[in-house]
C-alpha cells in the first residue's frame, strides 16, 4: 500500500468520525499518561484505538486524532502511512496476512499462498466479494521456527473452510507442535532436568 491518500466515497474527510463514549474514555486515558506538553506521544495508540472502532484508519479517523492531540493533521498522517499496520483501506473481517521473506520462502510458502489465492479467488491485496477475507503479504512476523507459520497449503485451505463455516480454528501451530518445538521430535532436553548442585563444586 502506497503512503499516499486518495479521496473515495468510503475515505475522505467529509465523512464524520467520532470515538464512541468507551472509546472517548480509553483515548482519555491515554492522553493523561504524557505531559500535556507531550500528550502528541499518544499518537500511535490512539491511532490504534481509532482502528478497532472502525475497523481500519480512515483519513476521518486520523484528523480525529490530530484534533484530540492538537498535532498538525500531516504529522499523524506521517505516522499512519508510516507503520504498515494501520490499515488505510477497509479490510475484510478476517485479514490474512502471509509471510513470504526468506525462512518463510525456503520451507515452502509461496505454495501456500498460492493455495490460499486460489481458495479465496483474490491476489494479494485483495479483498473477496463478499467481504470476509482480506489477503496481504507482509514481512516476518517472528515466526520463523515454524516457518512458514506451521501451515501448509491443506492446512490453509482448511482454516480458511472453517472461518467460512462460522467455526474457531485452533489457537497455534496447525501441525502437531505445541509451541517451536522442533517439527521432528525433540533432539536435546529429552531427559529429566539435574536437580539443585548440578556441576556445582562440592567445596562451594
Amino acid at each position: 500500500m502506497f503512503p499516499v491518500h486518495r479521496d473515495s466515497p468510503e475515505n475522505n474527510p467529509s465523512i464524520p468520525f467520532a470515538f464512541s463514549a468507551e472509546n472517548a474514555k480509553r483515548a482519555a486515558q491515554i492522553i493523561a499518561r504524557y505531559p500535556p506538553q507531550y500528550k502528541k506521544a499518544a499518537v500511535i495508540p490512539l491511532l490504534h484505538v481509532g482502528q478497532k472502532q472502525l475497523g481500519w484508519t480512515s483519513i476521518s479517523v486520523m484528523n480525529e486524532v490530530a484534533r484530540l492531540l492538537e498535532m498538525p493533521p500531516m504529522r499523524v498522517y506521517e505516522v499512519a502511512t508510516f507503520y504498515t499496520m494501520f490499515n488505510r483501506e477497509p479490510v475484510g473481517k478476517y485479514f490474512l496476512q502471509v509471510c513470504t521473506t526468506t525462512p518463510c520462502e525456503v520451507c515452502g510458502v509461496e505454495e501456500v499462498l498460492d493455495a490460499i489465492k486460489r481458495e479465496l479467488g483474490v491476489e494479494v491485496g485483495g479483498t473477496t466479494e463478499d467481504g470476509m477475507f482480506t489477503l496481504v503479504e507482509v514481512e516476518c512476523a517472528g515466526a520463523c521456527v515454524n516457518a512458514p507459520e506451521d501451515l501448509t497449503p491443506e492446512s490453509a485451505v482448511a482454516l480458511i473452510k472453517d472461518l467460512r463455516a462460522g467455526k474457531t480454528p485452533k489457537a497455534g501451530p496447525q501441525s502437531k507442535r505445541d509451541s517451536c518445538e522442533p517439527a521432528h521430535g525433540l533432539t536435546s532436553l529429552t531427559g529429566e532436568p539435574p536437580g539443585p548442585g548440578f556441576r556445582v563444586r562440592s567445596d562451594l
